[in-house]
């Protein structure tokens, strides 16, 4: 059965294309390589013995997203991870945000909707909720104003898929709404490879750790949590990955209770920001040079997932621990820093 991934080359997607691979499906990957690196074919191909057919191809060209179903008529699933994702470059180049974001899955879906049957998997984030007026953040918290161009192409692409499922009986569709994505294979074959300076916390603590960055910047440690830095749900790459495979797998066994559904992936247990870095340290032995500084703006004081829904109806759950995620990014750090 062949399967579509969309940004497959990407941290999230190409440890996805594993989990599908390992599984038996057949996997097209699709990606304009503006934030990946075609090497990471050689890593897929390494873990799972098998390369995924690839395609380099921007999605924002709409003749070509239809030559490509037209020359893939078998695909039979699209998990689409294509989209820009740096909130703070978002807040700079909105435009490029809902372009890139929201054209792209218009153009996708449009393709879909012709099929007999369509099954579609949409990569969402947490950043729907904004800061949720309770912990933990369930499926049906309200969707609050977004805080940036980012966080609104999420909710405005699950309003696309909505409506378009509303008069699209064919289109099967699950939001995955991730919380805070970490780690690496355990193989150390694919990794986050950020570039530039890392957006995320645990890139930017590794790079610390490495010695490429000098020291890493705290925002603030005067919020109302247990030790006054921010809280997140901090779930292992891998895991992420796998919620993919069930919820795929969910669509083509029709075992989908509408044709349009919402789980929150993550593990149910928040981190703060001092208790991610005293990870690293447990898991690396070395002390991290970090400094506390002021508040950034938009940050939410603290979000974790609820993970009834995704437990019960779904039948995923996160395995990992935060140390085994830490341990894992470190030792990607280490070998891609030593080649």
């Amino acid at each position: 059965m062949k399967i579509l991934v969309t940004g497959g080359l990407g941290f999230i997607g190409s440890h996805t294309v594993v989990e599908l691979q390992n599984e038996g499906f057949d996997v097209v990957v699709i990606d304009n390589c503006s934030n990946a690196d075609e090497k990471v074919l050689d890593g897929i191909k390494a873990i799972t013995g098998k390369t995924p057919i690839f395609e380099q191809l921007d999605l924002k060209e709409k003749a070509r997203v239809q030559d490509f179903f037209k020359r893939h008529p078998d695909v039979e699933g699209v998990i689409h991870f294509a989209a820009s994702k740096a909130v703070g470059e978002s807040v700079e180049k909105p435009l490029l945000y809902y372009e890139n974001n929201l054209g792209t899955l218009v153009y996708v879906l449009k393709e879909l909707i012709k099929k007999n049957r369509a099954n579609f998997i949409f990569s969402s984030s947490c950043t729907v909720y904004g800061q949720a007026d309770s912990m933990p953040i369930t499926e049906s918290a309200p969707v609050k104003p977004a805080e940036s161009p980012y966080g609104n192409t999420k909710q405005v692409g699950e309003e696309i898929i909505i409506d378009t499922c509303k008069v699209t009986p064919n289109l099967q569709s699950i939001a995955l709404r991730y919380f805070n994505p970490m780690g690496a294979h355990p193989s150390t074959e694919i990794g986050e490879l950020p570039i530039g300076v890392p957006q995320n916390l645990v890139p930017f603590i590794t790079q610390t750790g490495m010695g490429i960055r000098k020291e890493l910047s705290v925002f603030g440690n005067d919020y109302p949590t247990g030790d006054g830095t921010c809280v997140r749900d901090y779930i292992h790459v891998v895991d992420l990955a796998k919620a993919h495979v069930v919820a795929l797998q969910r669509l083509l066994n029709h075992d989908n209770e509408s044709n349009y559904e919402v789980f929150n992936i993550g593990t149910g247990k928040g981190s703060s920001v001092l208790e991610v870095i005293q990870s690293f340290e447990r898991v690396s032995g070395k002390k991290l040079n970090y400094r506390i500084v002021g508040r950034r703006p938009g940050d939410v004081v603290e979000a974790y997932a609820d993970t009834t829904k995704a437990n019960e109806v779904l039948g995923w759950k996160a395995q990992s621990t935060l140390d085994e995620a830490m341990r894992s990014a470190w030792a990607w750090e280490q070998k891609i820093r030593s080649q």
